[in-house]
């Protein structure tokens, strides 16, 4: 059987997406990933052509006028929302009037020193999830939803702390993002970052105190290709203009698809280094299939081998190997008692509930066209991904040359893009060490590991932390981010 462009790398791909099924009923970010690799096997390569040379280069006229938009987008009080000391805002920013595409951002200012903070932009992953769903309400925000799906929390560990922290719905149908156009929802890497740009410096238009802020990108999963490639578009800008028009400062990914071919290969060396796989299993897969971007067709055993593993892992949640399933769709009449530090697996459940009440959505200022679906985390109403570059090394190392900030991190529990996936993709750009690798530390405790390559950047591992690092070990996610916004290498201190 003849494929193009590394077929089993993306045959056993597409085989993950189903991982989640089991605990939610609706399309996640698993899914979502999954769903991309098949459109890569049946699209024969032409998918993967990068295209970082051919961006659109964008005047005064992309940006429309604000005033009185931010007053529009406060929010008072959510509901069920505790107390809070910051001041947060939702709302649309239109990218393309003509067309009618709107994106939804929900911003929170920091709780404390919001006039002399950085401006971090947050995305989530799919391609085609929600950062409402993932970043703001599960992983980094300053809430979680209680188990009722009416309530909400304090998260106490939230960027907020660090940060003023701005979380995007892109591109266009996404959760509560839409546009009047239905071409707009065939979509691609490089629409997505034009768009993004586009958002951006309307939003600086709508926010002129954050213009020049200093201004960092992070995201984690399928963002591994939406944060380098925005960044990469305010990099032109900036330089074609002469003029530093966006603030970009660094970037910061976390187990982030990087480059396809190190990516899945690192997953099978994190197989078989955990035990879910025979030894058996993993030889075979290592001795008959070709991980090479060239490959053209597999042998026998290798899809042999790769329908064995399937079978081995097909009971876990491989976003996080050793965390619990969710076995219930339902909510709770009350809340249970709920832990920051213990996360719950049916969030998913809790967060969709909530961000469907017409009160809510009210609260936000959302779904002003009265979409024809519920929200959901990841959308359905995407139809198609027509362009997903094979690698974003070249992008990173542009991101060196211009000495920007450059952090990857990675939570190791994580068997999608694990931690081997991330290390073979870094050793790909044949860097030198500048600091050893060695642990660092938060609350006396090993956060993970750390070493710096020369050229300003960074790789750590985060220490029990599944894919969603954020929301497994938030404390240290935190401890990561500050570190970086701060420019500062992470503590090498002794846990005495």
């Amino acid at each position: 059987m003849e494929q193009k462009a590394c077929l089993f790398l993306f045959f056993f791909l597409c085989t993950t997406c189903q991982l989640f099924t089991q605990s939610h009923g609706k399309k996640t970010q698993a899914e979502a990933l999954g769903h991309l690799y098949k459109a890569k096997l049946l699209k024969r390569g032409h998918i993967d052509a990068p295209h970082f040379e051919g961006f659109q280069l964008r005047d005064d006229s992309s940006v429309l006028p604000q005033a009185g938009l931010k007053e529009k987008d406060k929010v008072g009080k959510l509901p069920g929302q505790p107390r809070v000391d910051f001041d947060q805002y939702s709302g649309y920013v239109t990218v393309d009037e003509k067309a009618g595409r709107a994106f939804f951002y929900y911003f929170v200012e920091a709780s404390n020193s919001k006039e002399s903070l950085p401006l971090l932009l947050w995305l989530n992953g799919g391609p085609g999830c929600s950062s409402l769903a993932y970043g703001a309400m599960q992983e980094l925000g300053p809430f979680r939803v209680h188990s009722d799906g009416k309530t909400l929390y304090r998260n106490k560990y939230s960027w907020n702390n660090v940060a003023n922290v701005l979380f995007l719905e892109s591109p266009a149908g996404v959760g509560f993002s839409y546009s009047n156009t239905s071409s707009d929802y065939y979509c691609g890497d490089r629409k997505t970052a034009d768009d993004n740009y586009l958002f951006i410096l309307n939003w600086l238009e709508r926010f002129p105190e954050y213009k020049d802020r200093d201004f960092y990108i992070s995201g984690e999963s399928y963002a591994g290709h939406y944060v380098p490639q925005l960044a990469h578009n305010i990099l032109q800008h900036n330089n074609m203009a002469n003029s530093t028009i966006i603030n970009l400062k660094g970037i910061m990914i976390g187990n982030a698809v990087i480059n396809d071919e190190t990516d899945v290969k690192g997953m099978y060396d994190y197989f078989g280094t955990h035990a879910l796989a025979s030894p058996k299993t993993i030889d075979e897969i290592q001795k008959y299939c070709d991980f090479s971007p060239n490959a053209t067709t597999q042998p026998p055993q290798c899809d042999d081998a790769s329908t064995q593993l399937k079978i081995d892992i097909d009971s876990l949640d491989i976003y996080n190997i050793y965390a619990p399933l969710c076995f219930s769709s339902g909510l709770t009449s009350k809340p249970k008692r709920a832990s920051i530090m213990n996360f719950d697996p049916c969030s998913d459940n809790y967060v969709i509930a909530y961000m469907n009440s017409p009160d809510v959505q009210v609260a936000f200022h959302a779904n002003v066209t009265k979409l024809h679906h519920d929200w959901q985390p990841c959308s359905e109403v995407i139809k198609s991904w027509d362009d997903s570059p094979s690698t974003m090394i070249p992008l990173l190392r542009e991101f060196m040359a211009n000495g920007l900030r450059v952090w990857i991190f990675s939570g190791d529990m994580d068997g999608r893009i694990p931690v081997t996936s991330t290390l073979n993709s870094i050793k790909e750009m044949n860097l030198s060490v500048k600091t050893s690798w060695r642990p660092w530390f938060v609350g006396g405790e090993v956060g993970g590991y750390t070493e710096v390559y020369k050229g300003d950047l960074t790789f750590a591992t985060v220490r029990g932390a599944g894919h969603q690092v954020p929301s497994y070990q938030p404390l240290r996610a935190l401890s990561l981010v500050m570190y970086f916004l701060n420019g500062t290498s992470l503590p090498n201190a002794s846990r005495y």
